[in-house]
């Protein structure tokens, strides 16, 4: 029975490119990924471009660049809706034909009015069927009089239509809870219900995996089913994603397009593992898994029917964790387009690759996200600091006190033969007794002195990497600095 499942299982991801993907949208795409790989079965790639008045202009890039980049590979696609208009036609009209359908006249002015009544008497929107029964003579009257005309689907007005999700079990909708639902728009353009359900057939899909927000419409689409005398596929509704509010997600929770988490740093195998629990989870306790773990276990039974939370500082930790896995090797070369791109217009190009390779290992261990590598480090790359001076006097020092460490320490150093980590801290350590200063006290100093920062990588090995010559410049710069405090 497995092997026969696997053999059948045909999914398809079908977004509509009136807005770049989101994270419901990728969530949805991986899980069909997920369900197809497990299966051995095929993820095919769908674009629903028939909301033309919608579209937004580079939608469909985002959307293949957004895949591409998790590598969510599809096996077949994309395909384009608005090629197969012709289908389409076909299809609504065998339904008028057979009298599973019906022209509709009425104008977007009268069911604007229609719902805004329907509103004020706090009644679901819905048609009031006005076109369900006209007769021939006012049909060719309505047409004769130049309007062009709707295709509605002739619901049932009595009994139920109930269908198993293999998400949620056992749904029922009673036919008097829907209404007569468009198929085929003015423009000659389907809806997402006619279009959905024809593609969905002819592509032979076995499974739909799709957002929550669908199941109110599964009992049109198997209504449609039934009418055409097609097998349906198999349902499966997956819950929806809310902030930590639990509001539908939103930019204010930090949530935006996958396109732009790609280029604020988060790697595709971590934005994978996060969207994953978005939803669906091996055990209570399992939180990183590789692909191939995923694949091998992934199953709707695991999918939970509560909507799932999203968590921006989650992503950050799981991020952190997946860049702290990286070899320094592969730490570099992801960091590095991000410092080009980032680090100011003054830091001359291009960036010295075994310096680069330096100053990012120092970083490694603290960036969540490849984006923050370049402020993190950017007082590497710069030949002048911008800070308050103020700021030397952090630690509790005075003016007069700070600057004697400073130029005390800057002494020393000069005598300093190999200028490596070591050496620096065998001067420096004893150096703090010498000055009657607690390594804490000497050495935030001259962390703030040589970086501008309070946090920075650990102080030896930064100045190891600075060098000698900006170490003693920086050092000088302060000093001068505190002196004109006193």
């Amino acid at each position: 029975m497995q092997a026969e499942l696997e053999a059948s299982v045909r999914v398809r991801f079908a977004p509509s490119p009136t807005g770049y993907p989101h994270l419901g949208n990728i969530r949805t795409a991986l899980f069909n990924w997920l369900f197809a790989r497990h299966h051995g079965g095929k993820f095919i790639l769908r674009i629903e471009d028939t909301d033309v008045a919608r579209k937004v202009e580079d939608a469909v890039e985002g959307i293949l660049e957004g895949l591409h980049w998790l590598g969510l590979n599809w096996d077949e696609g994309p395909y384009f809706q608005s090629q197969g208009l012709s289908l389409y036609h076909e299809v609504a009209d065998k339904l008028l034909s057979e009298g599973h359908a019906y022209l509709c006249y009425c104008s977007p002015e009268r069911l604007e009015v229609m719902r805004q009544e329907q509103a004020k008497r706090k009644q679901p929107p819905k048609y009031d069927r006005r076109c369900r029964d006209l007769t021939e003579q006012e049909r060719v009257q309505l047409g004769s009089a130049g309007v062009t005309p709707v295709i509605r689907f002739r619901t049932p007005l009595e009994g139920q239509t109930s269908f198993y999700d293999l998400i949620r079990g056992s749904v029922t909708f009673k036919h008097d809870a829907l209404d007569d639902f468009v198929l085929l728009k003015s423009d000659g353009y389907p809806t997402y219900h006619l279009a959905s359900i024809v593609d969905d057939h002819l592509m032979a899909v076995s499974h739909v995996l799709r957002a929550d927000e669908w199941l109110s419409s599964t009992p049109r689409h198997i209504l449609l089913y039934q009418a055409l005398n097609w097998q349906a596929p198999q349902f499966a509704h997956l819950p929806m994603i809310l902030g930590p509010d639990r509001a539908k997600l939103s930019k204010r929770h930090g949530a935006t397009t996958i396109t732009d988490y790609q280029k604020q740093g988060y790697l595709p195998d971590a934005m994978i593992n996060f969207l994953v629990l978005l939803g669906w989870s091996l055990d209570d306790r399992t939180e990183l898994l590789t692909r191939e773990e995923l694949i091998k276990h992934f199953s709707l039974e695991r999918v939970g029917k509560t909507a799932a939370i999203f968590n921006k500082d989650k992503l950050e930790w799981m991020n952190g964790v997946y860049l702290r896995k990286l070899s320094l090797e592969e730490f570099v070369q992801q960091a590095a387009s991000f410092l080009d791109r980032d680090l100011p217009k003054s830091v001359e190009r291009p960036l010295d690759s075994n310096y680069v390779s330096q100053v990012v290992s120092l970083i490694q261990e603290r960036a969540k996200t490849l984006g923050e590598v370049p402020q993190l480090s950017s007082f590497f790359f710069l030949d002048e600091l911008q800070y308050d001076i103020d700021l030397l006097l952090s630690g509790g020092l005075g003016a007069k006190s700070a600057a004697k460490a400073i130029t005390i320490t800057s002494q020393q150093l000069k005598k300093i033969g190999t200028w490596d980590a070591t050496t620096i801290e065998g001067v420096l350590r004893p150096l703090a007794a010498e000055l009657n200063l607690g390594t804490g006290k000497l050495f935030g100093l001259l962390r703030i002195a040589v970086t501008g920062r309070t946090a920075a990588p650990p102080l030896f090995q930064t100045m190891a990497v600075l060098g000698r010559e900006k170490c003693l410049k920086r050092l000088n710069t302060a000093s001068h600095g505190l002196s004109g405090l006193l």
